[in-house]
Order: C-alpha cells, then sequence, then structure tokens
C-alpha cells in the first residue's frame, strides 16, 4: 500500500522534534498526484523543470498527468481478487465544460497499441473510437487518434454471422462487417459503423497476479460517423460504454475469465478519481440491489424510496432512477423535482436570482467568497440505506474566478424514470457488481485522505503555538472510543440522513485540536508523555487509515 505523504511527513515530525537523540538514515521521495493537475507536478520530474508543459484542459495536459503512473496504481484497494486498469494508468479526470463535464480515462488497443482519451459511460454498452471518419468531430491536437483496424495485427471484422451483431437481420450477405447504430439521451446524438474484435491492454494490481499486464479480447465500434454532441467536442476520441449489455467492456472481460463481473468508479470532489475492473469493494461499503425492467436486468437502475432535504425526508417522493456517468447532472421526474426545489428552497437561507446561461431553476447569490449553509440532500435507497449526496450545488463564478453564486444541481424530466447523474456519484466509492446485481458505495480514498491532511494540519498549527516552557498547555488528544478527528465525526461509509452541509460543498469538517490549562510539571516530563500521545494518535490515524481500504 501506498503510505500516505502526510503520515510519512508526521512519523517523521514525530520523531525529530521529540526524539531530537534519533537520526534519520534515509531520505524521502516526494511524489506529486495527478489529481491535484498542480503546478508541482509540472516543474518536477526528476528535479528537473519541464518547460513543454502542454495547454491547460487540452488532451496533452491530461496524457502528461497519467504518464509513468502505473506503477503508483498498484496498490491495495480492499478486494481479496485481481484488480484491472487500463495500462495507461487507473485515473479518471472531469474535462470540464470544453468536454461536457464528463469524465474521462486513457485506453490503449491494438497492436501496436493506440492510445485514446475516451468517456466514462456507464449508461451504454459498447466501446467505439473515431475510425475511418465520414463524419467526426476535428482531430485538432497530436494526443486525439483515429482508430484504424487495418493498422493493427490483432483486429479482426465482427461479420454479421456473429452472436452478438444486434443488426445482423439488416445485412445482406452473414458475410458483411457486422454495422451497429448508438442512439443516445442527448437531443440527435448518435454514433454509427461497424463492429471489428480487438485487445485492449491492461495492468494488474500485483495482488494474486503472475502477470503486470493483460491483453484481453474486446469488440470496438468503427466510429466512421457522428452527430449532435460528439460533432461539439464531447467524447472526441470515442466512449467506454460500461452498461450490463454483452458487448461492454466488463462484461467480455469477465467472459473471457481475466476478472471477476464487475468494476468500480471513483470520482472524487476535486475533479479526478480511478477505474479498477473486478473491484468488488469494501465489506463494509453500503449496498442497495438493482431493479429489473420487464423482468430483464439492462441498466444500473435503482428503488429510491424517500428524497431527503436536511433532515425532510419527503412524502410520496418515490421513484427509480438510473446510475449513469455519462448524464452531467442528475434529472428527476417532474413531480418529485417539484417537490424537492421547493423543499430545498424553503430551508435555503439564500436569495433566489437567475443566472444567464445556466440551466438550473434555483439558483441563489452569495455576497462573499464562502457559500452559505444550505440544507444537505440525500436520496433514502433500500433497507433504509441513505446515499448522502456530497456535492449537490453548481457554483457560478464571475470573469475573475470570484464565487457571484450557486444553484441546486438537479433538472427536471417528463420521464417517470430519474437519472442520477455523475454530480450526484462525487466523493464514492461505486462498485458496480455485476454478479450479485447490486451498487455499493463508500467514501472515497482522494477524500477520505483530504479529511486526514486536514486534521494533521490542525495538530501541526496547535503544536506550533506550544509555549517554550510547556508548563501551561496540553493537547486535546481523543480518549479510547472517541473518534481521531472529532467525537462527532462519522466512519467512512456511515452516511447518516441528518447529515449536514457546511460551508462550501468541498469543505469538510473537523473538530479542532484545543488547548487548556494544566498543573505545572517539568518540561522533560511534557516532552516525554506527549511523544507517547502523539505517536499513538499518528499510530490511530494509520490503523484508521489502512483498515478504510
Amino acid at each position: 500500500m501506498e503510505v500516505p505523504p502526510f503520515l510519512l511527513l508526521a512519523v517523521s515530525m514525530a520523531v525529530v522534534v521529540l526524539l531530537p537523540e534519533c537520526t534519520l538514515s534515509a531520505q524521502s521521495q516526494v511524489t506529486y498526484s495527478s489529481r491535484l493537475f498542480s503546478g508541482e507536478m509540472r516543474a518536477s520530474k526528476m528535479g528537473q523543470v519541464a518547460d513543454d508543459w502542454p495547454e491547460d484542459g487540452s488532451l496533452g495536459y491530461y496524457r502528461r498527468l497519467m504518464n509513468n503512473d502505473v506503477e503508483r496504481q498498484k496498490m491495495n484497494v480492499g478486494s481479496h481478487h485481481q484488480l484491472l486498469f487500463p495500462s495507461a494508468g487507473s485515473k479518471t479526470m472531469s474535462g470540464g465544460n470544453d468536454l461536457g463535464w464528463l469524465h474521462y480515462t486513457y485506453i490503449a488497443v491494438g497492436m501496436p497499441s493506440v492510445s485514446f482519451l475516451v468517456a466514462i459511460d456507464t449508461g451504454s454498452d459498447l466501446l467505439w473510437l473515431p475510425c475511418d471518419c465520414v463524419q467526426c468531430a476535428p482531430l485538432s491536437e497530436n494526443d486525439e487518434n483515429e482508430y484504424n483496424p487495418s493498422h493493427s495485427s490483432t483486429s479482426k471484422s465482427i461479420t454479421c454471422s456473429h452472436e452478438l451483431c444486434q443488426l445482423g437481420q439488416t445485412c445482406k450477405s452473414p458475410k458483411q462487417p457486422c454495422p451497429y447504430t448508438v442512439n443516445y439521451a442527448s437531443t440527435a446524438t448518435s454514433s454509427s459503423g461497424s463492429l471489428v474484435e480487438d485487445i485492449i491492454h491492461l495492468a494488474s494490481d500485483g495482488v494474486n497476479a503472475s502477470n503486470t499486464y493483460v491483453r484481453a479480447p474486446i469488440i470496438i465500434g468503427c466510429g466512421k460517423k457522428q452527430s449532435g454532441g460528439y460533432l461539439e467536442g464531447i467524447a472526441p476520441d470515442g466512449l467506454l460504454g460500461l452498461g450490463l449489455g454483452e458487448v461492454s467492456v466488463p462484461s467480455l472481460l469477465a467472459k473471457s475469465g481475466v476478472t471477476r463481473n464487475t468494476f468500480s468508479l471513483c470520482f472524487g470532489e476535486s475533479g479526478s478519481g480511478n477505474i479498477y475492473f473486478g473491484d468488488q469493494g469494501l465489506s463494509t461499503q453500503r449496498t442497495t440491489p438493482f431493479l429489473p425492467i420487464d423482468g430483464k436486468y439492462i441498466a444500473y437502475i435503482i428503488g429510491v424510496e424517500n428524497f431527503c432535504i436536511g433532515t425532510n425526508c419527503l412524502d410520496q417522493t418515490s421513484f427509480k432512477a438510473q446510475f449513469d456517468s455519462g448524464t452531467t447532472f442528475t434529472s428527476l421526474p417532474d413531480g418529485i423535482y417539484k417537490a424537492v426545489v421547493e423543499e430545498f428552497d424553503r430551508q435555503a437561507n439564500a436569495i433566489k436570482i437567475t443566472f444567464e446561461g445556466i440551466p438550473f431553476e434555483y439558483c441563489y447569490r452569495t455576497s462573499s467568497q464562502e457559500l452559505p449553509e444550505t440544507p444537505s440532500v440525500a436520496i433514502k435507497l433500500s433497507v433504509n440505506n441513505t446515499f448522502l449526496v456530497r456535492d449537490p450545488l453548481f457554483i457560478v463564478n464571475d470573469s475573475q474566478g470570484g464565487i457571484v453564486g450557486f444553484c441546486l444541481a438537479v433538472q427536471s424530466s417528463p420521464n417517470e424514470m430519474g437519472l442520477i447523474g455523475q454530480n450526484f456519484m462525487k466523493g464514492y466509492r461505486l462498485v458496480f457488481d455485476r454478479e450479485n446485481l447490486t451498487l455499493g458505495w463508500s467514501r472515497s480514498r482522494s477524500d477520505l485522505l483530504q479529511a486526514w491532511t486536514v486534521g494533521f494540519q490542525l495538530l501541526l498549527s496547535t503544536l506550533m503555538v506550544i509555549t517554550p516552557s510547556f508548563d501551561h498547555v496540553f493537547l486535546g488528544l481523543p480518549l479510547k472510543g472517541e473518534e481521531t478527528l472529532g467525537s462527532n465525526a462519522s466512519s467512512p461509509t456511515s452516511l447518516p440522513a441528518t447529515e449536514q452541509q457546511r460551508g462550501p460543498p468541498h469543505a469538510h469538517a473537523v473538530s479542532p485540536a484545543f488547548a487548556g490549562r494544566t498543573p505545572s510539571k517539568s518540561s522533560a516530563n511534557f516532552i516525554s508523555n506527549s511523544s507517547c500521545l502523539i505517536l499513538l494518535l499518528f499510530h490511530q490515524l494509520w490503523c484508521k487509515y489502512h483498515s478504510s481500504f
């Protein structure tokens, strides 16, 4: 397991500050996570400044962030079976407004392998790539590629007689290439072409695995013609369908026996995340069953019993909803939407306003750079499980980047079924268990690390205010049975319906360490006792972190 950098720093400080007679014999190597999209990464590669860093938001920018990432992905994420992820790394990232706010990851296909930055979509089945293009989005950057089956030694044509050719009956001859057409929910958005078989390059996590890299056969849509949003910059390099259909990558990986028939997605609140094939999640995760439609499991559909705003779980707000990462923002059936937004508006302590160009009806003005306290948003699922939405707001910024308002990021839909978009998925490790037909969720690793970091920073700030004599200050360390980061903190997988948001949606509230007066003791005794207590605290932090994964 990769040791969190702040824990390494914490232990080093405890040894250096509290045990000055000890020396460190090893040097620490600092690495930067690509999830930060930071300037530190740009200026650091073996101590040398990178002058050719690509433009922010470009495909080259995302590719650079994921380069040389494979080894760092081989971490223990709590599964007892082999995990697989794209050979370029497990990282996913939000494409921002220019790429439709969808999440993307790099995959490599064919031999020799060619990389594509594909949108991640749990609402469809097929992996398609721009190929032999008749009508595709323009390839404006060197990092965008076009798939050419004739250039791959491992590609095979799928004919109309193939068992997975759904449009085979439309062919004039069974030996013709199998055509495909996929129509998406977005207006006039589609992809069409022909099916081919090729290989995808994956890496294993190294747990119970004899090989580091895996090549597995998959079916690819040779996307000759795209329409709608796909011509306007959304998924310009292709789309990775992760649905329940037989042609989806998870289905084909499980069929070939390289991993379990399950996968996980983690969309961190910072805009980055991970994808793992074969991940069954934590034993402590919460779950809810997928529901069939007309007796068939065709999509990741769950049952919502109640929609909750603050402490009020609304009556008559039960509905079915599809978990669809290919949908940016959550949409609710008309009646449910009206009840939810009106209750949110009743509880919100803010002035309602309309922002030009913003697609949300319930928006509010804020006069400071900090958001006001807003009611929590949660959905109550089967077996009384509650899914707390960690980031239900859309922040409105001015031209200088300052916060001028926020909106409840839900939309109304005339359909009876709702769509849970990726904005409701943030902050969780979501496990799409296709073997047991359940959705599992637990707090994401990156967001837990952020919470631990905040706690450690508070501890450091407390240490810095200790007076020179150490005679009148003591640290408020937790007693046995108390939470390390505050007695009111919940466990990583606990999602009470009454949990409230405090401040900005990305903030994590923690109880600060406190100082007080204690009977006068010698500095030596204080340092000795504090050494034990602080080391015990870091031991507690490490054990809690390790047990979470």
